[in-house]
């Protein structure tokens, strides 16, 4: 069975920074491609971030390049993502997700999380 378990959302005020983790179990992990979304309050879930792999090939939503940055450890079966400059627009729940293979699309993921609740106050 697999799951991805997100972690390290919480509460921060406008410019601090966070990194969330994603734990993946159930798949070879190094199989697949990852990434990250986010939802809003009253809006649809939108593409963040990208990884390849190999880790060695990245992808972003324009707006979000420069503050966050995607990585992932595939010994630890983990991928993260760093975002710094947060501002409260950035309030949302964030979902890792994957793709089998070298997927270079969006949102046509194979697992989804159950996300972690990223709030930051003004």
């Amino acid at each position: 069975q697999v799951q991805l378990v997100e972690s390290g959302g919480g509460l921060v005020q406008a410019g601090a920074s966070l990194r969330l983790s994603c734990a993946a179990s159930g798949l070879t992990f190094s199989t697949y491609t990852m990434a990250w979304f986010r939802q809003a309050p009253g809006k649809e879930r939108e593409f963040v971030a990208r990884i390849s792999r190999s880790g060695l090939t990245t992808y972003y939503a324009e707006s979000l390049k420069g503050r966050f940055t995607i990585s992932r450890d595939n010994a630890k079966k983990t991928v993260y993502l760093q975002m710094n400059s947060l501002k409260p627009e950035d309030t949302a729940v964030y979902y890792c997700a994957a793709r089998f293979g070298d997927y270079t699309g969006v949102y046509e993921m194979d697992y989804w999380g159950k996300g972690t609740l990223v709030t930051v106050s003004s």
